[in-house]
């Protein structure tokens, strides 16, 4: 189930990266959804979209400890 819902956060995540803001809203979400070691995936996915649409390197902030 977990599992699960990373994969539908990624799948999210890809949908509204053309707008940074709803993007940082789903990121937010996800902080607060996912486990651990899951949010460790999520940056490593959120770098690669980053690199496509730079715009949303202002969401990093949600991912910091």
């Amino acid at each position: 189930m977990a599992r699960a819902m990373l994969e539908y956060t990624k799948t999210i995540l890809n949908k509204v990266s053309f707008d940074a803001n709803l993007f940082c809203k789903e990121v937010q979400k996800a902080v607060e959804r996912l486990l651990p070691y899951e949010l460790e995936e999520l940056k490593v996915f959120i770098q690669s979209l980053i690199q496509q649409n730079p715009e949303l390197n202002q969401c990093l902030v949600y991912l910091k400890p």
